[in-house]
């Protein structure tokens, strides 16, 4: 990832150069101008973070290009460090009286000079003055150039969201979200540089929102062409599956839900209106862009609505089921053993009485009656019983276990000969 876009206004080919490969291996986007007029188109195109100034050059000089710099609404937070050959005490006071921040003679260390280009731009970040992400101005200049933006006889004001931004970043990363930033700056800063003036103002209050601050003779020629090459661009940064199916799958609150390729949503006010504060004027074009383009398709109001109908559509549960009660017994009940014929019961409700569970022999008694075989001298393991025959003399007795019959059951009789009643 790019620590911060460096341009180098240097009209000596040799420190240019090794300026630039220095500080591309360092991890720095640099960018090289040889001239004045050339460093301030590419200003304009897109902003650096910091710019190396030299004073001597073939154009116009750096002091002059340095108050350019601090004049314009768009460029006056760059951060300017001079790198130059006159090391006389007025020169210095002359280029830190313009606003500059540092103030470096040749020849110098690279070290040093690489130690104050980063301290320049953490301060510049940690002061809220720029977005790291986007490199626009952002907080505290914003708030600024809505004041000078009241005192202005004629201003358009625009307010510009990417909608869908925050799916896509779930779904690629937050380093894709980032690049999809970058370009968005990089796309509004080409169009105002071709279509608007250089007092126009870019700046990006934080995630996927923008604002723009132009002129309102231009205010719909500005618009469409943002719409149109931004809906156009952004499809690069989606893979080729997601371009040809027109947005990505995702999943929220157990719905899943196509959301389509991000789109850039714009609300415009002018001061064809009247309007007391900048709040006003902030809160009139934000309302104006939901009021064209609505909350986005993926908000939670959507995906609730979305759950809300998935639930009504759904069939009923089948009611539960009771099951079947058992058949009652077929045909006459069986008469008892004397002969005479039963009175007729009549038929009840009630469930009836379990049947009596049949009484268990004791454990005693089944010890007594069942006894280990004796053993026979030097036998260590009883004798079994052969399967077929007659029994054995030299083998254990058999054991008669007594059969256990239910009380309502019939007389029998026992494998002893002995009858009984249960």
């Amino acid at each position: 990832m790019s620590k911060g876009r460096i341009l180098v206004v240097e009209d000596e080919p040799d420190i240019a150069n090794m300026l630039k490969i220095y500080f591309t291996g360092q991890g720095y986007d640099i960018e090289i101008a040889s001239r004045g007029g050339d460093a301030s188109r590419m200003v304009q195109q897109q902003l650096p973070q910091l710019m190396v100034l030299d004073i001597n050059l073939p154009d116009i000089d750096g002091y002059t290009l340095c108050k350019q710099m601090r004049t314009n609404t768009r460029t006056r937070h760059i951060p300017i460090i001079f790198l130059t050959e006159k090391d006389e005490r007025g020169d210095r006071i002359a280029g830190l009286e313009l606003g500059a921040d540092d103030y470096i003679t040749k020849p110098f260390d690279i070290e040093e000079l690489r130690l104050r280009i980063a301290n320049a731009i953490r301060a510049s970040e940690r002061m809220g003055l720029t977005d790291p992400r986007s490199g626009l101005p952002s907080g505290r200049l914003i708030e600024d150039a809505l004041r000078e933006l009241i005192r202005r006889p004629k201003w358009a004001y625009f307010d510009l969201r990417i909608t869908d931004f925050d799916p896509f970043r779930d779904k690629y990363g937050f380093v894709a979200g980032d690049e999809v930033l970058r370009f968005t700056a990089m796309l509004i800063s080409e169009i105002i540089s071709e279509h608007g003036s250089p007092d126009d103002f870019i700046g990006h209050p934080g995630n996927d929102n923008f604002v723009l601050i132009s002129h309102p003779e231009k205010m719909d020629e500005v618009k469409d062409l943002i719409e149109t090459r931004f809906n156009e661009g952004v499809k690069s940064h989606y893979s080729f599956i997601d371009r040809e199916q027109g947005g990505i799958t995702m999943e929220d609150l157990g719905v899943e839900r196509k959301v389509p390729i991000m789109t850039i949503s714009i609300g415009a006010v002018s001061s064809d209106r009247e309007f007391s504060d900048i709040r006003e004027i902030t809160e009139a074009a934000a309302e104006e862009r939901r009021r064209i383009y609505g909350s986005g398709s993926f908000s939670r109001a959507a995906i609730q609505a979305a759950l809300n109908a998935a639930t009504s559509a759904a069939p009923p549960p089948p009611p539960a089921q009771t099951p079947p009660a058992p058949p009652a017994p077929s045909g006459p009940p069986s008469a008892p053993a004397g002969g005479t014929n039963p009175a007729p019961v009549k038929p009840s409700t009630e469930a009836a009485p379990a049947a009596p569970k049949p009484p268990m022999p004791d454990s005693a008694s089944l010890d007594d009656t069942i006894q280990a075989p004796a053993l026979k001298p030097g036998q260590t393991t009883p004798t079994e019983p052969p399967k077929t025959g007659t029994p054995d003399s030299h083998s254990a007795p058999t054991v008669e276990v007594p059969k256990i019959t239910r009380p309502d059951s019939s007389p029998q009789s026992s494998s002893g000969g002995a009858s009984g009643k249960s």
